[in-house]
């Protein structure tokens, strides 16, 4: 078994590396006070190729596997995790199922403006009255003639006050429930779409998020991807949601290493009983412990990013239900990831002491940005949920 980085993934590495520590670190904390990610820098994003990592050349992507993925979206976080959130959004989840599904003209229209950074999108999938229970949406797709009607609330939408276009997320046939889910893209200025304010929230400051209102809101029924009511959706979003766990991962890796970084760099400065507190064992046992655990946390992640990565290539893409052991590896690596990240910041802020609960204090911005990391791609407890049900499956099979 090779561990060893391919040559492909060292440059994605180096190119990501280099771009956080020029582009996005100096900016960092500026966005978490302005509560605003500027725009060139997206377009720089766009530059280097973030937005199209997974798409093929034709559309002006670069093709890399899940595991390039992860090291790009791990490089970006250590930066600043509101502008990974926000760019991976733009990389992934609101362009892959157009990708996938859309139609050659769908791609030309949102796909190809997304990797260059022309157009931005969202991915609407949570709903006020719910999160983890997504066989119970109440968002409600009919279709009458050529068009799909919309009603429904969508909320902790992830970009939205700046898309272009809303992939929403509709009931369409009740009684599947999970799988009776499908998709429809909701271009912005649609008649029946109100888009609501921004969400303040104490982290991740710099994403913005909104709540969106579907009020008898009609689009083409040629806008719906992959149909309606023909089961496409549910399969779908199972494949999407283990791939999101995974970057979600990716995402709590970075903001550990951010951690990680900020921890050694004060401790070694922070002078207390004539020496530095580096020193003193207290202090030192944590930083190892960090260290450890984040090695053991990447190698997980990027295994079952290779996982998936293998899968992808057997199968081609995921348009049907999403392989079990992918199910399953990806979410264990999100949940040891996401929640060492809690441990970690937590750890970071007790080497800085009071000095921590100071705004001015970097440790201070990834302490409040690290609770976005419990809820995406599923809760530790709903993880721990499909992890237990796929431990019990691959029993039955013996």
């Amino acid at each position: 078994m090779d561990f060893e980085l391919d040559e492909a993934q060292k440059s994605v590495q180096k190119i990501m590396r280099e771009f956080t520590e020029r582009e996005v670190i100096p900016l960092a904390e500026e966005i978490d006070r302005k509560q605003e990610i500027p725009l060139q820098l997206m377009k720089k994003l766009a530059d280097i190729g973030y937005f199209g990592m997974r798409y093929p050349e034709k559309y002006g992507g670069t093709g890399l596997d899940t595991v390039s993925e992860c090291i790009a979206i791990e490089e970006l976080a250590r930066g600043s995790l509101s502008v990974a959130f926000a760019a991976t959004m733009q990389a992934f989840q609101c362009t892959d199922f157009i990708y996938l599904f859309g139609s050659e003209e769908q791609k030309q229209e949102w796909l190809v403006p997304a990797i260059k950074g022309e157009k931005f999108g969202a991915f609407c999938l949570t709903e006020p009255g719910g999160g983890s229970d997504l066989s119970m949406l109440k968002t409600t797709v009919r279709v009458e003639g050529d068009e799909c009607v919309i009603n429904g609330t969508k909320t902790f939408v992830t970009n939205g006050p700046m898309a272009d276009w809303y992939i929403t997320a509709v009931m369409a046939v009740k009684e599947k429930g999970f799988w009776g889910i499908d998709f429809v893209v909701v271009p912005k200025g649609t008649p029946g779409l109100i888009i609501g304010k921004n969400i303040p929230k104490s982290g991740l400051r710099g994403v913005k998020n909104c709540e969106l209102m579907y009020d008898e809101c009609r689009v083409p029924l040629k806008n719906a991807l992959a149909g309606i009511g023909e089961g496409k959706g549910g399969a779908y979003l199972q494949g999407i949601l283990a791939e999101i766990r995974l970057i979600t991962g990716a995402l709590g890796l970075g903001l550990t290493q951010a951690a990680l970084d900020v921890a050694v760099e004060y401790a070694g400065e922070r002078v207390a009983f004539g020496q530095p507190i580096s020193r003193w064992q207290g202090i030192s046992f944590k930083i190892a412990t960090i260290a450890t655990e984040l090695e053991a946390a990447r190698v997980f992640l990027y295994y079952a990013a290779w996982l998936m990565s293998k899968k992808i290539k057997e199968v081609g893409a995921f348009k049907g239900r999403m392989d079990p052991q992918v199910v399953k590896i990806s979410s264990m690596a999100k949940n040891f990831a996401c929640e060492l990240a809690q441990r970690a910041v937590d750890e970071a802020m007790r080497i800085h002491g009071g000095y921590s609960m100071s705004e001015e204090m970097p440790v201070n911005r990834l302490w409040r940005d690290a609770g976005g990391l419990l809820w995406g791609g599923g809760t530790t407890e709903i993880n721990n949920i499909i992890i237990v049900r796929e431990i019990y499956r691959e029993r039955k099979k013996r």
